[in-house]
């Protein structure tokens, strides 16, 4: 996948834990995207990583990244956090979209710690357009908000709500009454971390929403099984059969018999590796496909998901 060069022109701290980065191309302009989009971010460690883009997609001068800094990171946040440094240049992917902003008579976005990036780019847009929208944000604290000015000078008030557990506000106490009191025509989107996003699905869920009306992105994926019993892809484009052992993935066959797979994440949270699905049933195990999307079985991420069906024809 080509990459694009860009340099770390500014970074900023966003909250106790968070850093954001603004990010312009050395040549050229960046690709422009819409509310929703990540792209990679290639590190000097040799890691990559993927971060939602946090800035109004009508900002085309730069890119503008917020992470968090994980007590458990494998090298990506910690790396950010200590390292990286204003004037470095680094190589990005071009964006890419899994979690896109749907037409709605009103768009309620609720956010969890990290999970602001998204969808501030998503109020940032309705606003634009003059949609209606409101954004609830939960954090441990006041002082864990991230982009505090922002939220507080570029929004109406009565778009923007702040909940911090410390005050009783948890979303286990507290959740929006757009949530539960749906507006006709009103699609939910959530991102957070991950047992945040279930409960609250669950809820919208038992609550009426239409599972097609509520959206959302994973940060992480899933501490998923990758193992089970063997079984065969084909590749229909060039007639090749292929067995996907036990304890591997389908990209880590295909690769090993010399099949290029755009691989990123690897964690079935990108959609780089998502490939069209022509026969067989999926056992889908990605954050990126929709569960109507998953059962339409007409594509599979490649990096996590296997197979309920002795064998896949995938578009190859």
């Amino acid at each position: 996948m080509s990459t694009i060069a860009v340099t770390v022109s500014a970074i900023e701290p966003q909250g106790r834990a968070n850093r954001s980065l603004r990010l312009e191309a050395v040549a050229g302009r960046l690709p422009a995207f819409e509310a929703g989009a990540h792209i990679d971010l290639h590190l000097p460690n040799g890691l990559v990583r993927q971060y939602s883009l946090a800035n109004a997609p009508h900002q085309r001068d730069h890119y503008l990244l917020c992470v968090k800094r994980e007590p458990g990171s494998r090298g990506g946040s910690e790396f950010i956090h200590s390292q990286l440094a204003v004037g470095c240049q680094l190589q990005v992917s071009p964006p890419r979209n899994a979690f896109p902003l749907r037409l709605a008579e009103h768009c309620l976005l609720v956010a969890a710690g990290i999970g602001i990036t998204p969808l501030l780019s998503m109020a940032e847009t309705l606003q634009a357009e003059g949609r209606s929208f409101s954004l609830h944000y939960y954090t441990r604290t006041p002082q864990d908000v991230a982009f505090a000015d922002r939220l507080r000078e570029r929004f109406a008030p009565a778009s923007i709500h702040l909940h911090h557990s410390s005050q009783g506000r948890s979303p286990r106490q507290h959740l929006p009454a757009e949530l539960l009191d749906r507006r006709p025509g009103s699609r939910l989107y959530l991102c957070g971390p991950q047992a945040f996003m279930a409960a609250l699905r669950e809820r919208a869920h038992h609550l009426g929403w239409p599972d097609e009306h509520v959206h959302s992105e994973a940060f992480a994926a899933c501490a998923e099984e990758r193992t089970g019993a063997s079984f065969e892809v084909r590749l229909a484009r060039s007639g090749r059969t292929l067995t996907v052992n036990a304890d591997q993935s389908i990209a880590a066959a295909l690769m090993a018999s010399g099949v290029d797979v755009p691989l990123s994440c690897e964690m079935g949270i990108c959609g780089a590796c998502l490939t069209g699905l022509l026969e067989g049933q999926g056992d889908h195990r990605d954050h990126v496909l929709s569960e109507a999307e998953k059962a339409a079985d007409r594509q599979i991420a490649l990096c996590c998901s296997r197979s309920r069906s002795a064998r896949l024809v995938l578009d190859i």
